[in-house]
Order: structure tokens, then sequence, then C-alpha cells
């Protein structure tokens, strides 16, 4: 057994590699920022616009070869055989950290597929991932500081790539849901993009430009997702009470939230940044999917918590225009979270609503009709979704400043 327990991931050194985002100057950043930007952060660019890895050296091409070819082994019922005649692969001829990202989210894409293959009910699921996966799912998440689950870290910051010089995007790795999906998940990337901005410069202004753009960003997706496909995880799911067992890395069951826009670490930063205080049950369900992010990402987050308080500095300013920059900000994202609530309703909670009232569009996926019972009620990362959504919202609010 390679030892595991379900209470974190304790990376070791995060090896030198390339990031996985997209273009930003480093020589214009803040210290605070340069300081926390490390090779595989999101905040950094790639050398050259299409130079993103999206295929393994050629021992791992087992692993490839499924990959590409989910949403047909998916839908045909047929992903369990081919994952059962996988060879038995080690991670460690994976170089840098680019290839442990790809591989990273090759192996995580693939134990969601093999696992809701047949929709999300109990007595499909199941209950132990193969060796042959687990084992090296294991090994790479453990050498980048990520759990063994598709996290938003693979789903969306590191499954793109560029089509053409024209900066044109599409996905690495794919599920059934065809445009639906690829829309959710480039969506959701440039909702990251539209944020850097306000990050690099860390000002009141400039953020409140962000929240704009991060709702303008949001407007784009047409159509409803497949629930079926969605990161659903093994925690808190009455699908897989007892969590999932990674053969050969531990006997016992082992329980991880499924991805989550509470792991995108610029939300974070932007409540840190503005002092927002959340409820307790929310503030503890925040932090717990930080240990879903990359560690900078992590580590970043966590610096902005410790330095001086900017609500404080305007507090104690007595500037009438500075503090009305200030509640422009907070109050730009308090109306993000309503946007987003908006969309979670249109795209998420009405697809699983409509495939349990059994009015899923045919093909929608293998299951139709039977959406995971997680997302009926919670969302992808195991939070009650629209109590959670609402009392962040509302707390934001609450950190205007009043007069």
């Amino acid at each position: 057994m390679l030892g595991a327990r379900a209470g974190g991931v304790h990376p070791p050194p995060i090896p030198a590699g390339r990031s996985l985002a997209l273009p930003m100057p480093q020589e214009n950043l803040p210290e605070l920022l340069r300081s926390c930007v490390l090779p595989g952060c999101a905040l950094t660019a790639p050398p050259s616009p299409l130079s993103t890895k999206t295929e393994l050296p050629a021992p791992y091409g087992p692993w490839m070869e499924i990959a590409h070819d989910l949403p047909r082994l998916i839908t045909s019922h047929r992903l369990r055989s081919h994952v059962h005649q996988m060879p038995q692969l080690s991670a460690r001829h994976l170089r840098g950290r680019e290839e442990l990202h790809l591989a990273h989210l090759v192996l995580s894409f693939i134990t969601m597929g093999y696992l809701w293959q047949e929709g999300g009910s109990r007595s499909v699921t199941p209950p132990v991932l193969p060796q042959n996966l687990a084992v090296p799912f294991w090994e790479v998440s453990q050498a980048l500081g990520l759990p063994p689950i598709l996290s938003h870290a693979d789903f969306v910051l590191a499954n793109w790539r560029r089509k053409n010089p024209n900066g044109n995007l599409d996905t690495i790795i794919s599920l059934p849901g065809a445009e639906s999906l690829r829309g959710f998940i480039l969506v959701t990337l440039l909702v990251e993009k539209a944020a850097v901005p306000g990050i690099k410069v860390g000002g009141c202004c400039r953020a409140l430009w962000v929240f704009a753009h991060l709702e303008s960003a949001l407007r784009h997706p047409r159509g409803v997702l497949d629930p079926h496909m969605l990161a659903c995880g093994w925690k808190d799911n009455p699908a897989m009470p007892g969590g999932l067992v990674y053969e050969g890395v531990s006997d016992e069951p082992l329980a991880y939230s499924g991805g989550s826009a509470a792991q995108s670490t610029v939300l974070h930063a932007f409540d840190e940044l503005l002092g927002i205080r959340h409820s307790e049950e929310s503030t503890a369900f925040l932090h717990r999917m930080r240990h879903y992010m990359p560690p900078p990402h992590r580590a970043f987050v966590e610096e902005i918590h410790r330095a001086p308080s900017l609500r404080q500095h305007v507090l104690s300013s007595g500037d009438a225009r500075l503090c009305a920059a200030f509640n422009r900000c907070v109050s730009a994202l308090a109306d993000f979270r309503s946007y987003h609530i908006t969309i979670v309703t249109k795209y998420i909670a009405v697809a699983a609503a409509k495939a349990k009232a059994g009015r899923a569009e045919p093909g929608d996926g293998p299951a139709a009709g039977k959406p995971p019972s997680a997302l009926e009620a919670k969302g992808t990362g195991g939070s009650h979704i629209f109590s959670f959504l609402k009392s962040v919202r509302d707390t934001t609010r609450e950190g205007l400043i009043r007069a």
C-alpha cells in the first residue's frame, strides 16, 4: 500500500515547469503577488500561445487513447471494461509540472467517467477504483499537492488549448455533453482570465472593472448541462456514502469533494482583499475547498489574509471617496454572486430537475432520467447549493462600509 488518509495531501516540493493560464507580464506584479506566483500557478502564462501540451509521452499512450474517446466509451457503457484492460503504469516517467498536470487531468476525467458511467444511483456506482487507475492517479496527485479527484484546477485551469494563433480556445479532454460542456468549461476559464487584472493590481477601482467583466463573461453559456457528467465527488454524496476505495493505495475508503467554483482562487482572493466575512458554516466549507487548489494558489490567498487589512485602511482614512470606491467593489462582488445564482439555476439545477422527471434530451448521457442524487439538493462540491450561494452573497453585502 502507498498509504493515504482523507484529511488532505501533504505535497512534496513543487518541481519546476510551465504554467497553465493566460498571458500576464510578471515584471508589473506587486511584490506580494510576485512572491506567490510559482511555476504552475494559473496567474502566470505559458511561454507561447500554441505550446500547451496536449499529449503525454508515448509510454502513457493507453491513458491518452481512453481519455480522447471518453464520450463514446461512456455513452456505449464500455469505459469500465477498457479501464480494466489498461496496463499498470507508473507516474515516475512524467517530467515537469506540465506533464504532471496533464496526467492529473487525464486520470481525473477517466476516473469520473468510470464511476458515473451508469448515472448516479447507489446500486450502479462501483465502491472501488481499480489499482491500474488508482495508484498512478495517487502518485501524480501527491507530486502536485492536489487531491486524487477532478477539481476546478483540472476541469478548467488545465483543460484548455489554443486552436490557432488567433487565440481561439478548445478543451483538451471532454465528457458526454458536447458543446454545452465545452461552453461551460471555456466560459469559466474566461471568468478566471477576466479576474486576473484585478488580482494583479489589487486596487478597488480595478476590481470593480473586473467584476463587471466577470458577469459579462458568465452571460455566454447556451443550452443546459448534462447533470450526469458534472464533477460530483464522493464526499457528502448519498450515491457513495462510504467514499471510494483507491485500490493499492488505501484499504479504507477516502472521501473527496467534486470540482466546484468554490475551489477557484479568484473569489477567495477578492473576499480576503475586501475583508468579507462569511458565516461559520460557509467559511468552513470554503476553507476546505482551498485544499483542492494548486498549492501556489492556496499560498497566495493565505498571504492576502495575513496582509494588513484594506478595509481597515479605508475606514481609518476617513476619505469619503475612498469609502465609496470600496463599497462599489463590494457591491460589484455581491452582484456577481447574485448572477452566479441565476446561472446555477438555469444551467445546472433546471437540467437536474428535468432529468429527474425523465425529460432529459435524447443522448444527454448514459443514464438519462437518473441524475446523480447529490445534485438534486447539493452542488458538485457537496454544499447545499442554493443556501450556500445565497449566504455568501448576503454576507458579501454585509461587507459594505456603513456611513
